[in-house]
């Protein structure tokens, strides 16, 4: 059982953190980010499936493999640390040493993560520096979570985090909570963001990946803003232990399911954050595939609606244009009957089924409008196939996007 409560990355207990301006943004706004944990943390991970990894990655990737413990994590925005070569790796060690001084804990045990422009070097002073600043400024409060979340947003709009309380079988609590920053380049498979998550519930290292391992191919893989993969996509789970429960060390216990349906929200919710905050988007856009055959197939099918530029624009001009998403559908490479799928467009001003039995329905295009008009759409592709669904979340694609993207590097 688990509730949602105001918080994020600083929720769980032992979790401190801090965000600022090192100087790395030209227009000065805060690029920088501390999360620190005030004992060693098993951490889990999940990176990029893009071929060409930034620094970070690598690093994080690494040091994940290796079953290090975590106490902290230094975020840049503004410069990715991508395509930059043995100075990049340099720059990774460089930050580790940093904050290894400034918080007395050893290099080996901190993370690193960058976002922004490819192809720029970190300017390592600028780093340093801010490491030192933000070493001095950590705190446990709301406010300081939130800090940190402002801190390592590019071109998203609005702060993106999350907390629950866990309460476990034998009524003890733990809280997880986190952070994402992610609106271009936003695209399956892996994560397709930078995102933090924090957690006091004790659990074992294997479980822990587990967990997330599990949850991730249906949260953050069913995200699409604009087909683009990121070289930097990092997702990292850690976990203090200091709640006190007993030890989550089975994956079919209780607990474990409470864990993972909690640590499910949470991805699920930020997941949606980042395709309603998409570059240039002005609502979020959902599909739900119902009654498809197999699982795996729901899901190719969902993620080919919300990635298709063609059903985006449409959505974009509230046109009601149902033949992009039958074609979306069909391109996807799952075989079906078109003639046996439903469409309906839904939102909160109301549902209207648009397409059935191989045509449209003659629906009222006023009505239609207006529903696509909200900023929340959901579009229901019922395939009568089957028993399994999914769903993936996406935006609508508009002027603005170009706009951002044309001049990203300026």
């Amino acid at each position: 059982m688990f509730e949602m409560i105001e918080g994020g990355v600083t929720s769980a207990e032992g979790f401190e953190a801090a965000g600022g301006a090192a100087g790395i943004k030209k227009n000065g706004s805060a690029d920088m980010a501390l999360i620190y944990c005030k004992k060693p943390c098993i951490v889990a991970g999940t990176f990029t499936s893009n071929q060409v990894k930034a620094a970070p990655v690598k690093w994080d990737r690494a040091l994940v493999k290796e079953g290090r413990e975590a106490r902290a994590i230094v975020v840049n925005s503004g410069i990715a640390n991508a395509c930059t070569g043995k100075e990049g790796m340099d720059a990774c060690a460089k930050t580790a040493d940093a904050a290894a001084q400034a918080l007395g804990i050893d290099a080996s045990s901190v993370l690193v993560a960058s976002t922004g422009v490819i192809g720029s070097q970190i300017p390592v002073d600028k780093i340093t520096a801010g490491v030192n600043k933000l070493a001095g400024e950590l705190g446990d409060t709301i406010e300081k979570g939130t800090e940190a979340a402002k801190a390592i947003m590019t071109t998203d709009r609005v702060h993106k985090e999350i907390a629950v309380n866990m309460t476990f079988s034998d009524g003890s609590m733990a809280t997880l909570g986190g952070c994402t920053k992610g609106s271009g380049m936003i695209h399956p498979n892996m994560c397709t963001m930078l995102c933090f998550l924090t957690t006091d519930a004790s659990i074992s290292r294997d479980m822990l990946q587990k967990a997330l391992s599990s949850v991730v191919p249906d949260t953050f893989n069913m995200v699409s803003v604009d087909g683009d993969t990121s070289t930097n996509d990092t997702c990292l789970l850690l976990s203090d232990g200091l709640a006190g429960n007993p030890e989550i060390t089975a994956e079919d216990s209780d607990d474990y399911r409470t864990f993972t349906e909690a640590l499910r929200f949470c991805a699920e919710s930020l997941g949606k954050k980042m395709a309603k905050d998409g570059e240039g988007a002005t609502c979020l856009f959902e599909c739900d595939v119902i009654h498809a055959d197999t699982k795996e197939h729901a899901k190719k099918l969902a993620r080919s609606v919300v990635s298709s530029t063609l059903t985006k624009a449409a959505i974009a001009g509230h046109d009601a244009n149902w033949g992009r998403i039958l074609c979306a559908l069909g391109y996807c490479g799952v075989d079906f009957d078109p003639e046996q799928v439903t469409l309906t467009l839904e939102s909160s001003a109301g549902r209207l089924v648009i397409y059935e039995n191989g045509s449209g329905t003659g629906y009222s295009e006023e009505k239609a409008t207006e529903i696509l008009s909200q900023d929340e759409i959901h579009a229901i592709c019922d395939m009568h196939m089957g028993d399994f669904d999914a769903s993936a979340w996406g935006c609508d694609l508009t002027h603005e996007y170009v706009n951002i993207n044309a001049d990203y590097r300026s």
